[in-house]
């Protein structure tokens, strides 16, 4: 039984990183302020002298820091990215977080000594996928795709070579990661490449006949009721009709949250467990932190696991397990 699993934690903003730290976190994940991460929207992410800066008290601190480098570079257009590895070697962060091949083939080459983690938009759930990046670019660790199961991720386990780290809480996604164009097709700004799904450039919100409607670009995405909370208008998570029927078509709204089953993933040999939020406030990052921090405590001394301490701030007030404890085939 892995008895050092990570609690690896998100910070959009510098008050986020020191919140996480406080919390308990083991490492923070964050990205730069430009397209190089897959959350770029306004007002969030770090400039390079705030990530010099949150570099250093994490180290205080005995807390890693990994940069999310995670979209893929333009053609022809390879700096931004470039730029954005080098900072984070000059800078001394203890991993990148890389998807691109072409982006790993340059940070091995120009930066051998600079930990590399294979990010979960490189989509790699299979070991013939994992053992190349890690033959390939010494790949230390993979964020895997919420695609497996908790007894498919104990046997990837031991036939890998590499540390995986999976998601623990916070928003799903049931698109292939990496692969996702629906937000694309309707604003032209592509999650993968400029970093952000569903920009709030293209957002807006519209009175109509007594409801609250949502929208991503021309799109209506859902419409809302007064006594019904009012979500952010991601495609995935809309309201449309279909045969008649008005459903959440692709996805409901529900957070996934592993901690009645942490004794189990510890068990399958993972290494580390991501909290989603980079666009969330640090007073949801303390929150979720701190309840992680002390289950993990627990289900690795042996002890009972306090559960239901998360779902006031779950997303639709609803959570799920989603397929680690999948049931169908």
């Amino acid at each position: 039984m892995n008895k050092t699993l990570e609690l690896v934690c998100p910070a959009g903003n510098p008050a986020a990183l020191r919140a996480a730290v406080e919390a308990g976190a083991d490492c923070v994940y964050l990205g730069f302020r430009d397209q190089t991460n897959a959350r770029n929207f306004p007002g969030l992410n770090f400039n390079r002298s705030e990530l010099r800066e949150g570099v250093q008290y994490a180290h205080e601190h005995g807390v890693k820091i990994l940069l999310a480098i995670n979209t893929y570079p333009k053609a022809g257009d390879q700096a931004p990215w470039h730029t954005a590895v080098d900072d984070a070697a000059d800078i001394a962060v203890d991993a990148v977080i890389l998807a691109d091949i072409g982006l790993l083939d340059y940070a091995t080459r120009t930066h051998p000594g600079l930990r590399r983690h294979l990010s979960v938009q490189a989509s790699a759930s299979n070991p013939e996928a994992i053992r190349f990046y890690r033959d390939a670019f010494d790949v230390k660790r993979v964020v895997l795709p919420r695609v497996l199961t908790v007894p498919e991720i104990k046997t990837l386990n031991a036939m890998i070579g590499v540390e995986t780290e999976v998601f623990a809480f916070g928003g799903l996604c049931v698109m292939a990661e990496g692969r996702c164009s629906m937000s694309s097709y309707i604003t032209g700004v592509s999650p993968n490449k400029e970093g952000v799904c569903s920009p709030a450039s293209h957002v807006r919100y519209e009175q109509h006949q007594g409801r609250l409607l949502s929208k991503l670009g021309d799109f209506t995405i859902n419409a809302f009721s007064d006594n019904e909370p009012v979500g952010y208008p991601t495609l995935c998570k809309g309201r449309f009709k279909a045969g008649g029927v008005t459903s959440y078509l692709f996805e409901e709204p529900t957070s996934l949250n592993v901690i009645d089953i942490l004794p189990a993933l510890i068990d399958a040999g993972v290494s580390a467990l991501k909290i989603e939020g980079r666009q969330r406030g640090k007073a949801y990052v303390s929150q979720v932190v701190q309840a992680f921090r002390k289950a993990i405590d627990a289900a690795q001394s042996g002890l009972p696991v306090e559960t239901d301490v998360l779902m006031g701030i779950s997303e639709g007030g609803r959570e799920t397990q989603g397929v680690y404890d999948k049931r169908w085939r």
